[in-house]
């Protein structure tokens, strides 16, 4: 039987540290940037929480207990209204939302 306890591999697997840099070409259109990388976690997510709109503001941002993390804690929000009605309300109603793109030879009144 193997020394390495489960909660040792784990641990080891936390650990990482190894870097794998994207080829300059890919870096070059990506929408993030380096400065992204660079700012405080807490603050980049508390920030993007605001492109999203909650019902009940969130409380907590994270809790984490390796392995499990829960984001947002507290706060409720409805997939369906960020995804589409917040773009009916800022004027958008008139744009198509989804557009359904089958195979060759797929309709929509396929049963």
């Amino acid at each position: 039987m193997s020394d390495v306890s489960q909660a040792g591999a784990i641990d080891t697997l936390l650990a990482e540290d190894r870097r794998y840099p994207p080829p300059p070409e890919f870096a070059a259109q990506a929408n993030a940037g380096r400065e992204l990388y660079e700012r405080d976690l807490d603050e980049l997510w508390s920030a993007e929480a605001g492109r999203v709109t909650f019902f009940e503001p969130w409380q907590t941002l994270c809790e984490w207990e390796p392995p499990a993390a829960r984001w947002y804690v507290g706060g409720k929000l409805n997939v369906c209204f960020n995804c589409v009605d917040r773009h009916v309300d800022a004027g958008l109603g008139d744009r198509v939302a989804y557009h359904w793109e089958g195979e060759p030879d797929d309709t929509e009144n396929k049963k």
